[in-house]
C-alpha cells in the first residue's frame, strides 16, 4: 500500500531516479566541471610558465621554474578528491559499469603510487587522472542526454 507522499514522489521521479538523486548527480557533474577547469589551468600554466622559463633572460629565475614545474602538479592533484567523489556518485547511481569505474580509478591510483614510490615519475600517474575526469564528463553527459531523450519520447507518446 502506497501513501499519498509516496505516490507524489513516484510521479515526480524521472525514469526511476528520484529528484534528490538527479540533484546529487547534477552536483557531481558541476564538481567534475571544476576538475576539468583545474586541468585546463594546469595545462595553461605548464605552457605559459614553461615558455617564459625557456627565455634566456629568465633561465636563472627560480620562481618561474617552480611555477613551471610544481603548479601543474598541484592543480591536477587538486582534482583527485573531486574525481573520487564523482566516481562514488557514478557508482552509487549505476551510471557506468562498476568494473569500468574500478579500472579507471584503480589503474590511475596504482600508476600514481607506483610512480611516486619506485620511479619518481609522478607525471605519469597524474596524467592518468586527467583521463578519468574526462571519462566521467562523458558519463554525465550521456546520462543527461538519456533523460532528455526519454522525456522527449514520453511527450510524443502523450500527444
Amino acid at each position: 500500500m502506497t501513501t499519498v507522499s509516496d505516490q507524489s514522489l513516484q510521479n515526480k521521479s524521472q525514469h526511476g531516479f528520484a529528484p534528490l538523486a538527479i540533484a546529487r548527480i547534477k552536483g557531481a557533474q558541476r564538481a567534475n566541471q571544476i576538475a576539468i577547469y583545474l586541468i585546463y589551468a594546469a595545462l595553461f600554466a605548464f605552457v605559459v610558465f614553461g615558455t617564459i622559463a625557456s627565455i634566456k633572460a629568465f633561465h636563472d629565475n627560480q620562481l618561474l621554474y617552480q611555477l613551471f614545474y610544481n603548479l601543474p602538479y598541484a592543480l591536477v592533484a587538486l582534482t583527485i578528491p573531486i574525481t573520487v567523489y564523482d566516481a562514488l556518485v557514478i557508482y552509487r547511481y549505476r551510471l557506468n559499469q562498476p568494473s569500468m569505474i574500478a579500472l579507471s580509478i584503480g589503474v590511475s591510483t596504482i600508476i600514481l603510487i607506483g610512480g611516486l614510490l619506485f620511479a619518481d615519475t609522478v607525471w605519469l600517474g597524474l596524467a592518468s587522472w586527467l583521463g578519468v575526469a574526462f571519462l566521467f564528463k562523458v558519463t554525465f553527459k550521456r546520462f543527461f542526454k538519456y533523460l532528455e531523450v526519454q522525456e522527449d519520447s514520453d511527450s510524443v507518446e502523450e500527444t
